[in-house]
């Protein structure tokens, strides 16, 4: 299989995800919601329409363009243990594998098995000749190179067993935002997708926010309103709960409208239902207070343009084709291994 038929098949999968049947679609959602309850028929909806984004013909083509690509390559068995927080979170590593002409050994999140199996399954009824590309094992023992995504813990794991092996290990990652004053309430409408989308359970989630004022938290407070339904979700209603009683009892100072609660913080990672955030007094405090944790951060959205790569409100869960997990290009790295 040559690399425009690698390409072609990715792309009519993509038109595939498009044009899903409405029952075909309900039924997967039900049985992944079934195997995991965070996944919810809006996050496996938001999940694979980034999907469709990432294989759009024109994206795919110029992406692949930029790697020198042999056609026939010594295929390399390439381990990848998947993470399993958000809806089929794994499909870049997957595709990238395979685009380059290698195989992909998978282990499935036990969280994300229906997704992916979904996807893998979908892949190979359009590109048959992928089936001898996909192995799913239990134990990734033995391969050319490994692709681990997990924890700050299960990333020291990792490097025990995999390190001696070319590897990509990825660590506990979060995103933020930069408010400047000037954001209007539309601004504050899609920076609650950033934050809510997922529950915020993915790395390109919005947990902190960095402010020019405290000031800006009742405008945003009130406009994230419109998200209380989030609310209704009993684990992460649940969260909400637990967290909001541990503030009450250490008497730590929050902001809460029912669903959501603000607490100042220098950290990044903030618990489910809760969103940090930290005052900035100048245009060199706040690149200061970023580049401390450059290596924690996976995305920055906001409009302020102090910042290189700073994504528009709303779109931190639509990355393009060619944004890489941890800024590591998964592609050089394949190509490297041929």
């Amino acid at each position: 299989m040559i690399v425009i038929d690698r390409i072609r098949a990715f792309i009519k999968l993509g038109e595939e995800l498009q044009n899903f049947d409405f029952e075909e679609k309900e039924e997967l959602s039900w049985k992944a919601g079934n195997n995991n309850s965070w996944f919810s028929p809006q996050s496996i909806e938001s999940a694979l329409a980034g999907i469709v984004i990432m294989l759009e013909a024109e994206n795919l083509k110029s992406w692949v363009e930029k790697y020198d690509l042999a056609e026939v390559i010594a295929p390399k068995n390439v381990g990848i243990l998947l993470a399993g927080n958000i809806p089929g979170v794994g499909f870049h590593d997957v595709m990238c594998v395979l685009l380059s002409g290698h195989r992909a050994v998978l282990k499935l999140s036990s969280t994300d098995s229906v997704i992916m199996n979904f996807l893998i399954d979908r892949l190979i009824k359009i590109q048959p000749e992928f089936g001898d590309f996909i192995i799913i094992e239990d134990m990734l023992k033995g391969k050319d190179a490994y692709i681990a995504t997990g924890s700050d813990n299960s990333s020291r794991y990792f490097n025990y067993y995999f390190g001696k092996y070319p590897h990509i290990i990825r660590k506990n990652r979060t995103s933020i935002a930069i408010l400047d004053g000037s954001e209007s309430v539309e601004d504050y409408l899609n920076l609650g997708k950033d934050i809510f989308q997922y529950f915020g359970l993915g790395c390109r989630n919005v947990s902190k926010i960095y402010i020019k004022s405290v000031r800006q938290l009742q405008d945003l407070l009130g406009a994230l309103e419109v998200y209380s339904d989030i609310g209704n979700h009993h684990k992460y209603h649940n969260n909400y709960d637990y967290n909001k009683s541990i503030y009450l009892v250490n008497g730590d100072k929050h902001l809460d409208n029912g669903f959501l609660i603000l607490k100042e913080s220098e950290e990044l990672v903030s618990p489910i239902a809760v969103l940090f955030y930290e005052v900035y007094n100048s245009p060199e405090h706040l690149k200061e207070l970023i580049a401390k944790n450059e290596d924690k951060i996976q995305c920055i959205v906001g409009h302020n343009k102090l910042l290189p790569d700073i994504i528009p409100f709303g779109l931190a869960q639509y990355p393009t084709v060619d944004e890489y997990a941890d800024r590591v290009d998964t592609m050089s790295f394949l190509g490297q291994l041929a």
